[in-house]
This record gives C-alpha cells, structure tokens and sequence, in this order.
C-alpha cells in the first residue's frame, strides 16, 4: 500500500508518518496494517514535481497540509483551498480515485478568513467525491495537543506546557473559556481506522470519537502541578484520562538539559534512605541503602504495610509476632528478586549480610506522616 501525506512534516504528519513507519519496520504489530507499506511524505520543501508522481501511485491519501498562520491573510485560502485543488486535480488527471482524507479544524463553522479557507477546502474535497465516486473524510478537529507541536505558533496547550517547563510567563486572558480538546495518539488511531475503510462518521464528517472538555484554567492549573510535581515527588492521578494523557504532553516540552531531577536523601553512619514518589491513592515509593552489617528496622506497624524489593546486594528480613517467640526469616538478594510484603501486627527488620551495600526498593500503602508515624520500636 502506498500512501501519500501531505503535510507529513507538520504536527499530525510527523506523528502519523512515525507511526506508519513503525509498522512498515515490524516494530509494531499491534495496528492490524499489513507491513507492506510505501510513504510517500508531501511537504513546503518537497520536489514540487513529485506531487504528479505521487498522486498516480497513491492507493491513500492523508491531507493534512494547510496554513495557520500566514503573513497575509489571502494565505488563508491560498493554502487551505488553494492546494487542495491542486491536489484534487492532480489527482482526477492520474485517473487515481483512492480515498482521501482531509484535516479541516472546527472554525470551519465560524465566520473568519481562516474558517472560510477550511470550509470551502471541505466543500471542494466533497464534491470531488460525489463527482469521482471516491471516498473522502473530512475530519474537523478541535484543539488537538501532544508531543511536536509547535509551541508559540496556534496551540495553547503546547504554548503553555513549554512556557511552564521553563518557569516562563503565560498569557491567559480568560480562565473560564471551555476548549475542546483532542489527543494526537487519538487523532492517528482514528486516522489508521480511516486508512482501513473504517472511519467514525458523522453524516458528510468524520470525527475522532475520544474528545476532552476543560477550562482553560483548569489546564494551566494542572501543567503548574506536573511542574511542581518533581519538588513534592508526586506523579498525577493516572485513571484520569485528560491528566494522563496532559501529563505526557508536558514532560516532551522539558528543556532537553532539565530531564533530571536530584532527590532528598537522608544519610547517616548506617546508609540512607530517600523518598522516590508519593501518590494520594498508591502510597510511598522509596530506595533504602545500608552498609554492610547494618540492621535497620525494629518496629511494627497497626494500619502501615509495605513491600520489600532487594535489588542489589544480599540479606535477610526477620519477623517476630509481638508477645511471641517465634522468628521468621526471609533471605533476600539481589540475584534472585524477591517482593517481601511487611504485614501489620508483625516486627521486623533487614540486615545487610554481605560485604557491599545493600539496596532495597520499598513500598508503603501510605506517605510518611510525622504526626501520625504508626510505627512502634520493638526489637525483632
């Protein structure tokens, strides 16, 4: 199958396009495309000539080119209209009815240069499929935000994710103005459904059936929270699709040099022990490191449960029944891994047994709270 993207070096393009590549590696099978695909990427810097070849070879067609932001506002329909007639005609001249489909925005439904330039390319692509009998898609999409998107350019979302991430002033003239949003792995998912015939229509459109409504205020109030995040050593609530997915977006707008972030480690004679992550609903992630022959522990907990992971180095975790004897013994090693869980009611400890430093990964089903520590010395 070959198919042509115009566009391919834009913000959809360029994640379709790695996408589609992807599938044409064998690096993803999970797409249900055959492997045998040709790219044929249409874009500004593109052999103009190119375009005849390509429109007489194309099996697809994905439109995704268009003007945003012209210097002259005739660029508008220049590039909105304009070029998709070209294409169209190029297209009827090949004899090549494949598919096309074509990305409009949602202001084709507004009075404004740029929303004509979009309604009359949508007008042009429809037509052209009731004269050839080929199928077309137009695809109105809203505010659409992930990973290449030109910041400063017509995207709040990418604007504000890479202002943040740089501790840059924003500009938000209204906090109670509603968009609607669309996530790019969301637009190529139904773009590869249209590729396989299989669009979500809605009448002469098609949409993307996975669309987010927020405030504008309420993004920048969570893009603040990711960045604050790092301080607190927190990580966002996951279940949440629009946080998950807002998330994602945030962190690829990080300054290249700023990936890494230090960590508070508390050190004493006996190793350290430092806060990972913390989460309201999934508890503590933490790392723990003792030197050789250091027993750290000797307590117990009521409500307090956790789990021990020694990744590297070797030792042994001990629990004793308070009012009890008896004295049960986990060896543990970082050759061989194993989840230990820490039940309530129960004493316990780890020694260092070996002759390096022990590392071990461990979790708590709460955050450490120094006025209600729940934990209780007794000696194993």
């Amino acid at each position: 199958m070959k198919i042509l993207i115009t566009g391919a070096k834009g913000f959809i393009g360029k994640n379709l396009v790695t996408t589609l590549e992807a599938v044409r590696d064998g690096k993803d099978k999970s797409r249900g495309l055959p492997q045998e695909l040709t790219i044929l990427a249409y874009d500004l810097d593109t052999e103009p000539s190119l375009l005849e070849e390509y429109c007489g070879a194309a099996d697809f067609v994905f439109h995704l080119a268009g003007v945003n932001r012209p210097k002259e506002q005739r660029e508008f329909m220049e590039g909105n209209f304009g070029f998709t007639s070209v294409l169209l005609e190029t297209l009827k001249r090949q004899g090549n009815t494949c598919p096309v489909m074509l990305s409009s925005s949602t202001q084709a439904e507004l009075d404004n240069p740029y929303g004509e330039s979009k309604k009359a390319g949508e007008d042009l692509l429809l037509t052209y499929g009731r004269e050839t009998g080929a199928a077309v898609y137009v695809y109105r999409f809203a505010n659409v935000f992930g990973k290449w998107c030109r910041p400063g350019y017509n995207s709040a979302v990418a604007t504000f994710c890479h202002n943040i991430a740089r501790d840059l002033p924003i500009q938000v003239n209204d906090r109670n103005t509603e968009l609607t949003l669309v996530y790019i792995d969301d637009v190529v998912e139904e773009l590869l459904r249209a590729l396989a015939g299989n669009p979500t229509r809605e009448g002469d459109y098609c949409r993307v059936p996975v669309t987010y409504k927020a405030r504008l205020g309420q993004i920048v109030d969570m893009l603040h929270g990711f960045r604050a995040s790092r301080e607190e050593r927190s990580v966002p609530d996951m279940s949440d699709s629009l946080t998950k997915k807002l998330y994602a977006t945030y962190l690829s707008y990080l300054p290249p040099d700023g990936f890494a972030y230090p960590l508070k480690m508390n050190e004493d004679a006996r190793g350290s022990f430092t806060e990972i992550l913390r989460t309201a609903d999934r508890g503590q992630f933490s790392v723990n490191i003792s030197k050789p022959g250091i027993t750290k522990g000797n307590h117990w907990h009521h409500t307090k449960n956790e789990k021990f992971l020694v990744v590297s180095g070797k030792g042994v975790i001990r629990f004793r029944k308070p009012g009890e004897e008896t004295v049960y013994e986990y060896p543990v090693s970082g050759e061989k891994l194993t989840v230990v869980d820490i039940p309530t009611g129960y004493t316990h400890h780890i020694e260092n047994l070996g002759d390096t430093d022990m590392v071990t990964f461990m979790w708590c089903n709460e955050c450490f709270d120094p006025e209600k520590p729940d934990t209780y010395y007794l000696e194993v």
